[in-house]
């Protein structure tokens, strides 16, 4: 009896034991729990300040409280401005390349102002005065009539010059005269003014000209042509509905190998074994439309040159999507019926 009383006491005190292991064990699981969770929490809690503050630092607000479903909803509308202003921006890529027809520009001030109808620079240079007051006494309106011609008729006209190699000198000082006197030129201040440059002045005219007014063409004239604006006006105008054109009396001719030519060409050999120019507007006139004079805007640094700007011009356009028109009218070697210009 005392033995199997001592047995029952034991396993009374072993379950009793079990038991108080198994409490502590669910209280130390209990505690681990609380604790994962604490953290959890805490970790929560860190990220969502870290959200608002970061919030904070981006939309200027201070330590306004934002909860992590408006952050969410911001982030979501900047995603959406991103993509509305990369859609802008392929936008005005396609008006600039001529795909949109765009007729009307906004100024940024909630105004549309007008496009223009053209830029026509007259190419001259020193001592050729003369060239340029027969000019304005013929058909280039001077003072308070040539602004007028911009505002009424849509055309801009200025003579083009570069600068002196010996830059301020009495050939600079000259020319700033005569243009306080008759406000007409452009100057092209990077352009050294010198015969074997003139093709190289005439993409600068255009990268100005592009660079300075919103216009539907922009035209390059000799300062020894007489032009008939409001004929040229005209025939511009039925060019509107053509985005890359290329305007002019069009021709190809002979390229001369031989250096004692007028003409000589030192890139005679890049034209094959016939010696022929590819096609190209004369250079006494012809104009370019608004997206083309920007593609050489852009591409300056890559547009070369040969020894004529006309040439010159008509080579920046091979395997470009151009129209090339053929103009009768923009044939200068002398007045005729319909023609716009007369060389003398």
């Amino acid at each position: 009896m005392h033995t199997r009383g001592g047995s029952s006491s034991r396993g009374q005190s072993g379950l009793g034991f079990g038991s108080r292991v198994s409490s502590l064990l669910l209280a130390m699981f209990a505690t681990m729990a609380t604790i994962y969770v604490a953290g959890r929490l805490w970790q929560d809690a860190e990220t969502r300040l870290h959200l608002v503050e970061e919030l904070d630092k981006r939309t200027g607000q201070g330590k306004s409280a934002v909860s992590v479903d408006d952050t969410l909803k911001i982030i979501a509308c900047r995603e959406q401005q991103k993509r509305l202003s990369a859609v802008e921006m392929e936008l005005a890529a396609a008006r600039q390349a001529g795909f949109v027809s765009n007729k009307l520009v906004d100024k940024g001030d909630g105004h549309s102002k007008k496009r223009i109808l053209a830029v026509i620079g007259i190419i001259t240079t020193f001592g050729r005065k003369k060239n340029r007051d027969a000019i304005r006494k013929a058909w280039m309106p001077t003072g308070a009539a040539l602004k007028q011609m911009e505002d009424e008729k849509g055309i801009v006209l200025r003579f083009v010059i570069g600068r002196s190699a010996n830059r301020g000198d009495s050939l600079d000082r000259e020319i700033d005269n005569e243009n306080r006197q008759t406000n007409d030129f452009i100057f092209l201040d990077g352009q050294v003014e010198a015969t074997e440059e003139q093709p190289k002045k005439s993409k600068l005219f255009f990268i100005h000209a592009v660079e300075t007014w919103d216009a539907e063409f922009y035209a390059k004239v000799n300062d020894d042509v007489y032009v008939n604006i409001d004929a040229l006006g005209a025939t511009l105008s039925t060019h509107l509905d053509k985005p890359r054109t290329y305007i002019g009396c069009m021709k190809s001719g002979e390229v001369f190998s031989e250096p004692t030519h007028k003409w000589y060409e030192p890139d005679w050999w890049k034209f094959g074994d016939a010696k022929s120019y590819f096609r190209h507007a004369s250079g006494e006139i012809y104009a370019i439309s608004r997206a083309l004079a920007q593609f050489i805007s852009i591409n300056r640094s890559l547009l070369r040159t040969y020894a004529h700007d006309d040439v010159s011009t008509g080579s920046w356009f091979i395997g470009l999507d151009v129209k090339h028109i053929d103009e009768s009218k923009f044939c200068c070697s002398s007045w005729s019926t319909g023609s716009l210009c007369a060389a003398v």
